[in-house]
C-alpha cells in the first residue's frame, strides 16, 4: 500500500513541477533555467522542513515518507539541472554552466539546512 501512495504522490509532484516550470518559462525569457532553479530550491527547503518535522514526529513516518520520497521526489529535478548545465557548456557558455551547477548545489544545500533548522524549531 505504501508504494502505491508514493507512486501517486510522485505523479502529483511531477505534475506540479511541470506546471510551475511551464508558468515560469512563459514569464522569464532569460537563459537561466529559472523554473528548474526555483523548483529545486523550493523542494530542498521543503524536504529540509519535512525532515525537521519527521525528526520530532516519528509517529508520522508513513506521511513524511509519502511526501518526501513521493511528492518531493517527483517535484525536484536535479538531473534536469545538470543536463541544463551541460547544455549551456556545450553551447559555449562553460563558465555560466559551472556557476549554474555550483549555484544550484550550494543554494539547495543552504535551503535544505534552513528548512531543517526551521522544521526542528517550529515542530
Amino acid at each position: 500500500m505504501l508504494w502505491c501512495l508514493i507512486f501517486l504522490a510522485g505523479g502529483a509532484g511531477a505534475w506540479c513541477r511541470f506546471s510551475l516550470d511551464s508558468a515560469l518559462k512563459k514569464r522569464w525569457t532569460h537563459p537561466v533555467p529559472i523554473g528548474t532553479v526555483t523548483i529545486n530550491f523550493l523542494g530542498s527547503f521543503a524536504l529540509g522542513l519535512l525532515t525537521g518535522y519527521a525528526l520530532t514526529h516519528p509517529e508520522h513516518q508513513i506521511l513524511t515518507t509519502v511526501i518526501g520520497v513521493g511528492f518531493l521526489g517527483g517535484f525536484t529535478t536535479f538531473s534536469t539541472a545538470m543536463v541544463e548545465a551541460v547544455n549551456a557548456a556545450r553551447s559555449g557558455q562553460a563558465l555560466a554552466s559551472f556557476w549554474l551547477a555550483l549555484g544550484q548545489i550550494i543554494g539547495a544545500l543552504i535551503l535544505a539546512f534552513a528548512g531543517l533548522t526551521l522544521g526542528t524549531a517550529v515542530f
